[in-house]
């Protein structure tokens, strides 16, 4: 192994070498078992004598920082557990034994061994090419791959060209707040907070629209340069967008010139009927489709793609040049695979059948005396609730961790609907009925 040592001689060569590897164990730079040099080798990467590295190994072998035994080399010793700085402390402590949380899927799910056949192959077949820089709108494999999925299965009109491959939907929220030069997005009231931080930090201006029981009310809208929606199943509350209002927001945004931005983070997620189309395919021109791999699949692959009107893949394609170039490769050659293959859908379909379980035994759990939104699709479900709050502590005190409607809200206040968001999808399988349990509990 390589190692990085700036020894102080200036109280002697041995000295200077055991402070330098005696700081390196303590810092954490050198980690419990990793194999240090030979004598002979770092005596000449540092131009010291054998003897003097020697000597400083075996001092610090009796002091236990390191281990020594033949035919082994010498091995960084396991010190003690420094004691937790008191916020690392309190943020273990915050740690939930159970959690409900919703926006995650249940990761324990992965396909890894579906993943790990279609990254072999995609590799074995991929030339050279795709491993320097490459198209900031994506690899052609999955483009193409794309195109012909959200197609069939979204109703979305996904030519190849008109495909950006993003790093997730929040670069892609970003690079449209950075093309539209920071202009006025109306977004859902109640929506996810984060998603308007993102909107503020890119320059522009976030403006709600209050949202019911048929999906965003258009008839609230001014005059933003885009709206950001969720019609297949509006985040939180769960509702679909009715297709009058679908029909009012595409002639809206046809009328205004405007953009209207469509979150479709759950769309293959359906229980009651086939899932809804998408709002794109009906108006491709006027909405950016947005989607990504981290419900079905897990969000640490970071992959999301937009289909965009005509008028804005260049200059999308541009800011994401400047953005990160390229979003990484290998990952996008594996999915690519994974939907040629058809081995993504049987994911997806798998997925499906257990999340309605999940459901199902949620809904059984809660009892039909109480009042739950937003079950026919989708990983969450909002719970109405008297006292949001009081039912938040109680769940924190059983050690299960819960959304609240309270926290989506673009301003608080009193007449506001509350509730508890429930991610049924969040919970490993041996982890789901002990949280129910705890719920009902919570709930009384």
């Amino acid at each position: 192994m390589d190692l990085h040592l700036a020894a102080d001689v200036s109280f002697g060569r041995r000295a200077g070498l055991e402070k330098a590897l005696r700081d390196a164990v303590r810092d954490g730079r050198l980690a419990p078992g990793s194999l240090l040099p030979a004598t002979r080798r770092l005596a000449e990467e540092l131009g010291l004598s054998r003897g003097t590295v020697k000597a400083a190994y075996d001092q610090l072998v009796a002091e236990g920082y390191l281990t020594a035994r033949q035919g082994a080399g010498t091995q960084v010793a396991a010190l003690p557990p420094v004691a937790a700085e008191p916020a690392q402390a309190r943020a273990r402590a915050r740690e939930p034994l159970l959690d409900l949380r919703p926006g995650s899927p249940d990761v324990g799910t992965f396909p890894v061994t579906a993943w790990s056949r279609a990254l072999r192959k995609a590799m074995a077949v991929a030339p050279s090419a795709a491993y320097d820089y490459g198209d900031p709108r994506g690899r052609i494999e999955l483009r193409t791959a794309l195109a012909g999925y959200l197609g069939r299965t979204r109703g979305v009109v996904a030519p190849v060209e008109r495909i950006v491959v993003t790093s997730g939907y929040v670069q892609a929220l970003a690079l449209l707040t950075r093309v539209l030069a920071g202009g006025e997005f109306a977004m859902e009231d109640p929506g996810l907070a984060f998603h308007r931080d993102v909107v503020r930090r890119g320059g522009g201006t976030v403006v709600p629209v209050p949202v019911d029981e048929s999906g965003v009310c258009v008839d609230a809208l001014g005059d933003p340069a885009a709206v950001v929606v969720t019609p297949a199943h509006q985040y939180p509350t769960g509702v679909t967008l009715r297709p009058e209002r679908r029909r009012a927001l595409t002639d809206w945004a046809r009328a205004r010139g405007a953009l209207v931005v469509e979150d479709d983070y759950d769309g293959e997620f359906r229980y009651d009927r086939q899932p809804v189309g998408a709002l794109q395919g009906v108006a491709p021109e006027q909405v950016v489709y947005v989607g990504t791999a981290s419900k079905t699949l897990g969000p640490a692959l970071r992959l999301g793609w937009m289909v965009l009107p005509r008028h804005l893949v260049d200059a999308v394609t541009e800011a994401k040049l400047y953005s990160d170039h390229h979003t990484e490769v290998l990952g996008q050659l594996a999915l690519a695979e994974l939907i040629g293959s058809h081995a993504y859908d049987r994911h997806v379909r798998a997925c499906r059948l257990r999340y309605r379980r999940r459901r199902d035994l949620l809904l059984e759990r809660l009892g039909a005396g109480r009042r739950v939104r937003g079950i026919a699709a989708g990983l969450h479900a909002l719970v109405e609730v008297d006292d949001e709050a009081a039912a938040a502590e109680r769940a924190e005190a059983h050690g299960l961790a819960v959304g609240r409607l309270g926290e989506h809200w673009h301003r608080a206040g009193e007449g506001r609907a509350q509730g508890l968001v429930v991610g049924y999808g969040t919970p490993r399988e041996s982890a789901y009925a002990q949280a129910l349990d705890v719920l009902v509990r919570v709930l009384g």
